[in-house]
């Protein structure tokens, strides 16, 4: 089993679409990929309790957060056939409409990309310690469950 080298996961605020579109550019010289898929996560502009979800506040605590996402990383090489994987996470404020979460997976084949990038953002949602704080159109606020 190789270990990875470890990756800072955090981006302060919105991931850009811009540097979404510079990671997929960046792996056109890999001609051993042959599949690769790309989860975003998105702030919604839920309604609760009558009140719209302006955006989201996302903390965390950095150094277990990023720990974790190198377990995850680590466990998804192990199982499955990746040539390589990107994780990124919003923290900050991240308006409805922008992205707060980039995972991006390459490998052979389809397949292994399909299911790694599911394995992966479940693993993150139920082992990664970040909060997010709804900000509400009216400046009120309340804590988000499972983010």
């Amino acid at each position: 089993m190789k270990e990875h080298k470890k990756h800072n996961v955090f981006v302060n605020g919105p991931i850009s679409p811009n540097f979404i579109a510079d990671s997929i550019a960046k792996h056109s010289t890999k001609t051993t990929i042959g599949a690769h898929d790309i989860f975003l996560g998105q702030v919604r502009s839920d309604v609760i309790e009558n009140k719209i979800v302006q955006s989201i506040e996302y903390t965390t605590y950095e150094e277990m957060a990023e720990e974790k996402f190198h377990e995850i990383r680590e466990a998804a090489f192990d199982k499955f056939e990746l040539t390589c994987m990107h994780i990124y996470h919003s923290i900050g404020n991240v308006k409805a409409g922008e992205i707060c979460l980039f995972v991006f997976v390459s490998s052979k084949h389809r397949a292994q990309a399909f299911e790694a990038c599911r394995y992966i953002v479940e693993e993150i949602k139920s082992h990664v310690p970040i909060w997010g704080k709804e900000i509400f159109e009216d400046q009120t606020f309340a804590w988000k469950g499972n983010i």
